[in-house]
């Protein structure tokens, strides 16, 4: 889906990026039947990258509320054995995670080589909602310094060629919304019963710094997408054009890697006669 990868180092306006773009596929059920065969290609490929145990791959997941990471989980790793996948999300730092800098506690869940890990959310956080709400969140001895934002998208950019010198392939996907849709999707939330749970206050608060959040985005996306860690700007206000992209780059990229099984150690139990 090249379409959708962020090169360059150009400014990037999510405005002009269009969320309920389509194209590639003619309709819902051409993509649905595309989607459920790349699926299963993923599931394939996971258990030869389990068995293999020399590489990895992290997905990562960012978007405003409503975007639909938990869905894109759910459809895309649905049938992916779950001792070869794990999936992790990032919540508020403890006081303890705190104390250290905002990479530390990110490392530890990073996928072990034959895994696929998943970030729901991720430390991207640290420069998202951390920037727009910095005067509540950013720590004190931080707040004087001018080039913090570069500084942090610079050491996001190490840690990530770190980790894919280490054999961990990374993916990174932005599920870009309109603010209509999500609209839409919180109206759902909170007239469908068995969603009303995902609905709180805290969703409408950070709606209303829905420009601030497309800014941070933005900055995030033009400096921290290379070509050992690439963004997409995945259209995302169609819940199955999103899934099928996403699954289609992870088809794609999970295909292209040199995944050799372990040959047997003793090649004489091929000719074993079993009764």
């Amino acid at each position: 889906m090249n379409q959708y990868k962020v090169t360059g180092n150009k400014k990037i306006k999510l405005k002009k990026f269009d969320a309920e773009d389509t194209s590639g596929v003619e309709n819902r059920e051409q993509a649905d039947q595309e989607t459920d065969q790349l699926v299963q290609k993923i599931a394939d490929h996971q258990m030869r990258l389990f068995v293999d145990g020399t590489q990895a791959l992290l997905v990562i997941l960012q978007g405003m509320d409503g975007s639909g990471k938990d869905g894109t989980v759910r459809r895309v790793f649905g049938r992916v054995n779950p001792a070869g996948v794990f999936v992790h999300s990032f919540k508020e730092p403890t006081p303890l995670e705190l104390s250290h800098d905002f990479l530390w506690r990110v490392h530890q869940q990073v996928p072990a080589r034959g895994m696929i890990g998943v970030f729901n959310r991720s430390y991207y956080e640290d420069v998202l909602i951390v920037r727009v709400h910095q005067d509540e969140l950013l720590p004190a001895r931080l707040k004087s310094q001018k080039d913090l934002w570069e500084w942090r998208f610079e050491l996001i950019n190490h840690f990530e060629e770190m980790l894919v010198r280490e054999r961990v392939h990374i993916l990174k996907f932005f599920l870009h919304i309109s603010k209509e849709e999500q609209r839409r999707r919180f109206i759902d939330r909170q007239q469908t019963p068995a969603k009303q749970w995902k609905f709180n206050s805290g969703d409408l608060y950070e709606r209303s710094f829905w420009d601030d959040y497309q800014k941070a985005y933005e900055d995030a996306l033009r400096h921290t997408s290379t070509d050992y860690a690439p963004w997409y700007i995945v259209p995302s206000d169609k819940k199955w054009y999103r899934n099928w992209v996403i699954a289609s780059t992870i088809a794609k990229t999970l295909g292209k890697l040199d995944l050799h099984p372990p040959k047997i150690e003793d090649e004489a139990l091929l000719n074993v006669k079993i009764e």
